[in-house]
């Protein structure tokens, strides 16, 4: 029997996860008023993203793997450092966002963790990290009418 890589005991555990994640979203109530898109379309499609991807990282090979051959194994300290790395970012984040805003604060995890897992191209790193979550934060609160902390930033 062929044991499993790191790739696919982590595409499991993310499909797992996105099918708790999708069981909750088809729980969320929609409105009783029609709507072009009620509350639950972005749960739901992020769900099924997530659950897309899982299943695109379970049938990818480990960098560096060729066909047959057994990747070495990192030490345990080089394996987690990243995850435990971008989990702080992430509590920075969510403790941030009230006081710095959502576009300030998304500019701020984006450009961050692609710049710690090693994209140096810095002028595409902030273009791309501050046009998503503006157009994000333009859409949502202009378009869908839902309130996202504006922070120190003026509108």
């Amino acid at each position: 029997m062929k044991r499993l890589n790191i790739n696919q005991v982590l595409a499991i555990l993310i499909a797992a996860l996105s099918f708790a994640y999708l069981f909750e979203a088809y729980r969320i109530p929609t409105f009783p008023i029609p709507r072009p898109v009620d509350s639950d379309v972005l749960p739901k499609v992020l769900g099924f993203l997530m659950l897309g991807l899982s299943v695109w990282l379970f049938f990818e090979r480990p960098k560096g793997a060729a066909e047959g051959e057994i990747v070495e194994e990192r030490g345990v300290l080089e394996r987690w450092l990243p995850v435990a790395v971008t989990a702080v970012a992430i509590a920075v984040y969510a403790g941030a966002l009230a006081w710095l805003g959502f576009v300030l604060a998304s500019f701020l995890l984006v450009g961050g963790l692609t710049w710690y897992y090693g994209y140096r191209r810095h002028i595409v790193n902030a273009i791309v990290a501050l046009a998503v979550p503006l157009v994000l934060y333009l859409s949502m609160t202009r378009l869908m009418d839902i309130h996202l902390p504006a922070g120190i930033l003026p509108f």
